[in-house]
């Protein structure tokens, strides 16, 4: 078996080796090429120390002492950037993240032996081989995750593994080994420890995955415990004739239906987290969620936000479970309205929710995914006809409107707001003439 090293990686190799020392490259990307995945990065493990290192390099590659009291450096070899780490052995881990002290040792095998999951505690040099100590490969073709060790250890260590592995679950589509699985819904509360970035990183890497809806039903007991909101949606039954699914199985459906774009996903997973705050039942024992979709945004900005999502991404989200529950009529000016109130991106985003949205209902919701297909295709065509949505379209502006005699301040925003709305209703056409001469006739009637 030969695995395809960067030349960087093997010039890096290669001169560790003439220096005396072992080396290889090790972990996550020795597990993506054995799956035919391009790793993102290159790591490398060595019995060198970390001054040995540093003589090794220095000189002839620069060198940046990125993590050298825990054995690493970080080496630029043909502009590719790799952490190279002297073999260790872990010492205890106090705050159930990072180990207080380490002992750096001249054994592979205990540098794998400290590591998360089989899979990741693989090492190859390509005149040596594969080294497999944990049997990660054979975890690979079984599609398996499974810790290395004792799995009430390796979390106990860092709880952040935790959330790794429902990642990698996520987005492999593998299996947990059941000892990994049982230790998971044990001891998640650990998760207490890690901090929330680190949290948010693993969630939104994980609602990518293509398996996310089988990881988020098995370890519902983990995600209502990072995001407490969602344990009322649950088994909470909607007593409505548009809805077969409870509100947590129809956000699961509609999840599996969505696409994997990540404001999409949270827009989806949070759409309809307000449903149990405003239920209300007639008298015909139909159930109605009233104002629900406000509640959902007030409830998604603050869960976001805990979650130290960037500001855009809460801005987005917030805004796409707003609007999931709107009407837009397929009418032009109707989705122009919307093109201007949204902006292009979002707008789509927003399609793209209420085509989750509606699949979720199963076969209750295909008359809503007829008209979704009519409305992208209608905006479509207003934005490939270039036709004009916003003040940026309009064939006039404030300086147009000035030379017009109009006074600088809030009348030229008005006047052409008014114009806009004008065009999109299709009573004026947006030509410069027409748009002046319709702002002559009105500079006084928007004061």
């Amino acid at each position: 078996m030969i695995i395809k090293l960067p030349q960087a990686v093997v010039l890096a190799l290669q001169h560790l080796n003439q220096h005396g020392y072992q080396a290889y490259a090790v972990g996550g990307c020795i597990r993506d090429q054995l799956l035919g995945i391009e790793p993102n990065d290159w790591d490398i493990c060595t019995n060198a120390l970390p001054e040995e290192m540093l003589a090794c390099f220095s000189g002839e590659y620069p060198v940046y002492e990125t993590g050298l009291k825990h054995g690493t450096l970080t080496v630029r070899v043909l502009d590719m950037l790799l952490e190279i780490t002297t073999f260790r052995v872990d010492g205890e881990y106090t705050d159930h993240r990072r180990p207080d002290q380490v002992t750096f040792t001249s054994n592979l095998e205990q540098d794998l032996a400290r590591r998360d999951f089989t899979i990741n505690a693989m090492a190859y040099h390509p005149e040596i081989g594969l080294q497999d100590p944990f049997e990660g490969r054979m975890d690979l073709n079984k599609k398996l995750i499974r810790c290395v060790g004792n799995a009430r250890q390796r979390f106990e260590e860092d709880a952040l593994r935790m959330l790794r592995g429902l990642r990698f679950a996520a987005t492999l589509g593998y299996q947990m080994e059941e000892q990994t699985k049982l230790c998971i819904l044990q001891q998640y509360p650990l998760l207490n420890y890690v901090a929330k970035e680190r949290i948010t990183v693993e969630l939104n890497r994980l609602l990518l995955g293509t398996d996310a809806v089988t990881v988020l039903r098995e370890y519902a007991a983990v995600f209502t415990y990072l995001i407490p909101e969602i344990k009322p949606m649950i088994g909470f039954e909607q007593h409505n004739p548009h809805h077969c699914y409870d509100v947590w199985e129809h956000t699961l459906h509609a999840l599996s239906g969505s696409e994997r774009v990540l404001p999409v996903r949270w827009a989806v997973l949070l759409h309809d987290i307000g449903k149990p705050h405003t239920f209300t039942c007639d008298e015909h024992g139909i159930g109605h969620f009233y104002g629900h979709p406000k509640y959902s945004e007030e409830l998604t900005r603050q869960i976001l936000q805990r979650l130290r999502m960037d500001h855009q991404m809460v801005q987005t989200v917030s805004t796409l479970v707003r609007y999931h529950d709107v009407t837009i009529e397929p009418s032009p000016h109707h989705i122009k309205r919307w093109l201007n109130r949204l902006g292009e991106e979002v707008f789509f985003l927003l399609l793209q929710v209420k085509w989750a949205d509606a699949s979720g209902q199963g076969k209750l919701g295909m008359d809503r995914l007829e008209l979704l297909r009519k409305l992208e295709q209608t905006a479509q065509e207003i934005i490939q006809q270039r036709q004009c949505f916003s003040l940026k379209d309009l064939a006039v502006n404030g300086d147009d409107l000035i030379r017009l005699g109009v006074p600088q301040g809030k009348e030229i925003r008005t006047l052409l707001n008014f114009l806009l709305d004008q065009v999109i209703e299709e009573k004026l056409h947006n030509q410069q003439d027409h748009l002046l001469a319709a702002a002559k006739k009105n500079i006084r009637s928007v004061k």
